[in-house]
């Protein structure tokens, strides 16, 4: 992968590593044919030397290709290993976007400082199965934020506003237009947010204004761990990012009405019911939203309301099932189409392909076959924009 970018190793006397890098786009491209500083993580021992110091070190290395000739192109060589970057036609022929990142990482979290130009973003089914990134990103835009934020081929327009918060699981498919943006991210483990959230994949693609007191204390706290982190210690950053997963899953959960009082109880308590039954039988080709009601006795207003976000319940048991079949698709080529629609839970071959179709714009033979295309340029870089 083709990029430039200086980094600074900083970490307590803990044994957290603690990595800060910078990428400037721009910079990318008119460096030319000149070396540039690309990233590298410090030793823990050199790490911690520099920490008591208080005084970041720097080091550099060449070790470029030669760069795209557009800086979005070469902002998109930067983040491509997470997610995809899809520049228009009129994207290309606006010489002027500009685009930089500060990311720290502490042991399985890591935090980004990201500023950019627009630019439509997109993660796809075939990515998702070809990479190893399955944590939850929660962004929180202090500046611009999100056109529409497709998922599940269903479109959700984001409110405008000074800072918009938004929750992905890299694990599901998302494409959304993002502004030019200042924007905070935290990538977690989906078990950090499972402390709050009983289902952190059910967040995905909720978004929200900040005009509550915890949507406005969650910005102050991030943008305060944004300004502060280069004086910070590993076990403080951790703590931090920590403290700001479990704000934002809280305010989703508030959202989702799984939080709040006696009643919201009661519904986290059904829903909780209600994704565990779906879990344990979800290869069974007689699941559907009949049957849960059937076995679990649950009022079908209730029900309807708690998967209103994800389309309905039916909807809900599809993408999960389409998401295994397309992990298998990738993963099992001992296996053919028809037994992976069969085990997955569809009723017949047909019915997949078309169900397939519908979700991903591709038959399942032809996604199988572009994701052995697409293997070897697989990564397993942690941090994005």
């Amino acid at each position: 992968m083709n990029q430039h970018a200086s980094s600074r190793g900083v970490t307590s006397t803990m044994s957290i590593g603690v990595e800060h890098s910078y990428f400037d786009a721009c910079a990318a491209v008119s460096a030319g044919s000149r070396g540039a500083p690309s990233g590298m993580l410090f030793s823990a021992s050199r790490a911690t030397s520099q920490a008591a110091s208080r005084t970041p070190s720097s080091a550099s290395k060449s070790s470029r290709a030669d760069a795209p000739g557009h800086p979005l192109l070469a902002w998109r060589e930067r983040v491509g290993h997470v997610i995809d970057v899809l520049p228009s036609k009129a994207d290309l022929e606006t010489p002027t976007f500009s685009a930089s990142i500060d990311r720290f990482g502490v042991g399985d979290l890591t935090f980004t400082d990201c500023r950019s130009g627009a630019m439509q973003l997109d993660r796809s089914i075939a990515r998702i199965s070809n990479d190893t990134h399955r944590r939850m990103a929660f962004h929180v835009f202090l500046e611009g934020g999100t056109d529409d934020v497709i998922v599940h081929r269903t479109s959700r327009r984001a409110s405008p506003g000074a800072a918009t918060l938004l929750a992905l699981d890299l694990g599901q498919p998302v494409r959304m237009r993002r502004q030019a943006c200042r924007v905070l991210t935290v990538f977690a483990p989906a078990s950090v947010a499972a402390e709050v959230f009983p289902d952190p994949g059910f967040m995905h693609g909720r978004g929200m204004r900040a005009d509550t007191p915890l949507a406005r204390l969650i910005v102050d706290h991030l943008a305060s761990l944004s300004r502060n982190i280069r004086q910070m210690d590993a076990h403080a950053i951790d703590v931090s990012i920590r403290s700001g997963v479990q704000l934002l899953t809280e305010a989703f959960c508030l959202q989702a009405g799984l939080r709040g009082n006696a009643r919201a109880a009661k519904r986290a308590a059904m829903f909780e019911r209600v994704r565990r039954y779906i879990q344990a039988n979800l290869f069974d080709d007689d699941l559907s939203p009949e049957r849960v009601l059937g076995v679990l006795d649950l009022p079908r207003p209730t029900l309807y309301r708690m998967f209103e976000h994800e389309g309905g319940m039916a909807t809900y048991i599809r993408h999960l099932r389409l998401r295994h079949a397309a992990d298998d698709l990738v993963r099992r080529a001992d296996l053919s189409v028809t037994e992976i629609a069969y085990g997955a839970g569809f009723s017949s071959p047909s019915d997949f392909t078309r169900a397939f179709r519908r979700a991903f714009d591709m038959t399942p033979q032809d996604f199988r076959a572009m994701s052995r295309i697409d293997a070897p340029l697989v990564t397993t870089a942690t941090g994005a924009a």
